[in-house]
This record gives structure tokens, C-alpha cells and sequence, in this order.
């Protein structure tokens, strides 16, 4: 069983960065794929970036090029910086570790308690 704790939230300036992380319990954690997701008020839960155990990785359309997703097998933990952010980044973001099945990324059973990150002047 995974155990997953986030971290780093907090409130930014539209523009400006922040850096979430996750803690994962387990000794095998690099045998996993990694990934954040984030749940804005109203809005249906939305996969934000994954980092496969080889490190590749994939990113929703509307973060390319401003967040950067990594891990630290040796830390236990995985990152998501964040950049150029915007108002509607506003969300509480989630770890998870996804499955690959059926030709795509599958949100786990394994979530954290989620942090909020909010974007506003």
C-alpha cells in the first residue's frame, strides 16, 4: 500500500512560481508512475503531469511549458514547479500514482490529502 503526503502549497501572485511536493511511503516507490492532479471548485478532478518510473513525462495542454514535473527515487518524493502561474491554476492538487492500462493513464486508488494552491492578487 502506497501512503502519499503533499506539501508546498499556498497563495501567489498571478506570474509568479511555487513548488509542490509528495511524499511516498514504500520501498518500491520507483517502481512507480507518479503523477498530479488537480480538483478546482466546481470542476471535475484533471490530470496535470505524470512521470513515468523511466522518467518520462507528460503534461495537460494548458501546463505545457510552465510546470515541470521530477522525482527523487532516493528522497521517496515527486515535485511539480510551477511557473507563470495563473488565476485559473487555482486548485487543490493531488498525488497520485496512475496506472497505464487500456491504452491510457488511469488514476489510482492511492491520493494524498491534497494542498491547496491558489493564484490571485
Amino acid at each position: 500500500q502506497v501512503q502519499l503526503v503533499e506539501s508546498g502549497g499556498g497563495l501567489v501572485q498571478p506570474g509568479g512560481s511555487l513548488r509542490v511536493s509528495c511524499a511516498a511511503s514504500g520501498s518500491i516507490f520507483g517502481l512507480y508512475a507518479m503523477g498530479w492532479y488537480r480538483q478546482a471548485p466546481g470542476k471535475q478532478r484533471e490530470l496535470v503531469a505524470i512521470i513515468t518510473s523511466g522518467s518520462n513525462t507528460k503534461y495537460a495542454d494548458s501546463v505545457k511549458g510552465r510546470f515541470t514535473i521530477s522525482r527523487d527515487n532516493a528522497k521517496n518524493t515527486v515535485y511539480l514547479q510551477m511557473n507563470s502561474l495563473k488565476p485559473e491554476d487555482t486548485a487543490v492538487y493531488y498525488c497520485n500514482a496512475p496506472e497505464w492500462y487500456d491504452g491510457s493513464w488511469h488514476a489510482s486508488s492511492y491520493w494524498g490529502q491534497g494542498t491547496q494552491v491558489t493564484v490571485s492578487s
